[in-house]
């Protein structure tokens, strides 16, 4: 799952990333709505966590931005806001979660799991190919009923590729999957994972399209 964390405190962004990583989440964490701006102009995201105090200015404008542009990503707000008038404000824009800090970082998790399962994207689907199992809401690979472990990239390209299945997934949106805003993409990398991927899942689960991409066999 790829997220947005819109976040000034650092004492607050680096945990919290640290956190989400470790169930292989991949977190973009900017500072300032402007920032935020260029990425989301650039990315998808799965799902948005927005702090409401920023440097320059406040979240609940670029929630409506979002929602006015009729980008639907889910976002949960995640401030110390705790009036009931600003939760209103914030869900009338169509803020999917409030989250009042200080908060627990498993109830922030549980709530990104609860937000995504709502949303249209249907993160709680599970995927058969042959004899593979994929659950993308608990990013479980089962091949004949055993436990198949990836790393946290391999499960990126493998998650990207199988949410578009039947569809030539472009190169340059696989390496968007496995690397952060502005990160230098490491050269071959993507081969790499996608070399492993065949080798751990079977070589002829992922179909190579030369000069495009590459997509989930049928």
């Amino acid at each position: 799952m790829r997220i947005l964390l819109i976040e000034d405190e650092a004492a607050l962004a680096g945990p919290m990333m640290e956190h989400l990583e470790v169930d292989h989440h991949l977190v973009e964490w900017f500072s300032t709505l402007d920032e935020a701006e260029s990425a989301v102009r650039t990315s998808d995201y799965d799902v948005v966590l927005l702090d409401l105090q920023l440097p320059d200015g406040d979240g609940l404008g670029f929630l409506k931005s979002l929602r006015d542009r009729r980008i639907n990503t889910p976002v949960i707000i995640l401030t110390a806001r705790d009036k009931v008038s600003d939760r209103i404000a914030g869900l009338n824009l169509g803020a999917d979660d409030y989250v009042i800090k200080p908060f627990d970082l498993d109830e922030v998790k549980a709530r990104i799991h609860t937000v995504c399962r709502r949303s249209a994207d249907q993160r709680a689907e599970t995927i058969i190919i042959g004899d593979l199992n994929i659950s993308l809401a608990d990013h479980i690979v089962l091949q004949a009923g055993h436990p198949i472990r990836l790393t946290t990239k391999e499960w990126r390209v493998l998650e990207t590729l199988v949410r578009r299945k039947s569809k030539i997934v472009l190169k340059e949106s696989l390496e968007a999957a496995l690397y952060g805003f502005g990160e230098e993409i490491e050269s071959n990398a993507l081969e790499a994972h996608i070399s492993r991927l065949r080798s751990k899942l079977g070589k002829d689960l992922i179909i190579t399209h030369r000069g495009l991409g590459y997509g989930i066999a049928g």
